[in-house]
């Protein structure tokens, strides 16, 4: 593959090509998100959900909230839900959001409006974000303290903590495993000197290997499957959508401005949709493959 590299304004206006991959600019919403850094669609409402920081990302001030967009971009509720600190990652079980806050995992019914319950974390500093395995087990990483915590039959516990984890962000459950798209260590604020990569956690055993030979690769944040044996993964730092093979070679798809978060892929919709935290707005491209 060629590497490509396109700048936001161009891609809001024309169609990029990348090997057997098409990216489509489909829809941008308006600036009006408070550094949105989450985003996932939820079927039995035909509606998107999204993360609002509104401030400084570990500050418990009360100041975040979720908002609701159609399908096609619009801003149907900017302040769906309230109540939250700095909400980040987001997954969903069924009619049910769960919600990272900080040191809180937060868990909303959809169909009330309400949130339901909150996991208090003493230890936790920065959970990040959130994937549901098969059985309806919840993992959250704390992307400051090399942890990830579980929550399985009401109970929210320690599941992992380890310093190969390399400051977790991005989870995403992939069979019988956890693909983890590390941070890299950080030395001062969230700068590092070694990138991150992905890593894979098997969910039995809790044996973590990195994806290929671990080269770093970028400040990972949202991890999704491309549905072809890839992975579609941000680069929050250096503003860029990559695709990472099983073999942990990567590739920039397209290059942001920096902030690119936790994304959604809808392959029933053939989208990919993308908030940028730092531009306080979310962009969506649609898909098609050779």
């Amino acid at each position: 593959m060629k590497r490509l590299v396109i700048l936001l304004a161009s891609l809001l206006s024309s169609t990029v090509a990348h090997a057997d991959t098409t990216l489509t600019p489909a829809w941008k919403t308006a600036a009006e998100l408070k550094a949105p850094e989450s985003v996932i669609y939820h079927p039995g409402s035909d509606s998107l959900y999204v993360s609002n920081v509104n401030g400084s990302p570990d500050a418990q001030d009360g100041n975040g909230f979720i908002s609701r967009l159609t399908d096609e971009g619009e801003i149907a509720e900017l302040h769906w839900l309230e109540g939250f600190d700095a909400p980040k990652g987001l997954a969903l079980k069924d009619d049910t959001l769960y919600v990272a806050d900080i040191d809180d995992l937060v868990v909303v019914d959809i169909n009330s409006k309400s949130i339901i319950k909150r996991y208090p974390l003493d230890t936790a500093k920065f959970l990040n974000d959130v994937a549901v395995d098969q059985q309806g087990r919840v993992y959250v990483s704390d992307m400051a303290t090399n942890e990830i915590y579980r929550l399985a039959d009401g109970e929210l516990s320690l599941w992992m903590a380890d310093p190969n984890l390399e400051a977790p962000n991005g989870l995403l459950v992939e069979n019988n495993k956890l693909v983890v798209g590390s941070w890299g260590n950080m030395t001062d604020g969230f700068a590092t000197e070694v990138p991150g990569h992905l890593k894979v956690i098997d969910l039995d055993s809790r044996d973590i290997q990195s994806l290929g030979d671990g080269s770093p690769v970028g400040n990972l944040d949202g991890v999704e499957a491309d549905g072809k044996g890839n992975y579609l993964v941000t680069d929050w730092m250096n503003g860029r959508l990559l695709l990472i093979a099983p073999n942990g070679s990567s590739e920039t798809l397209i290059e942001f401005e920096q902030g690119s978060a936790d994304h959604t892929v809808m392959p029933e919709k053939n989208l990919i949709i993308i908030p940028m935290m730092m531009q306080n707005d979310v962009v969506a491209f649609r898909i098609s493959y050779q």
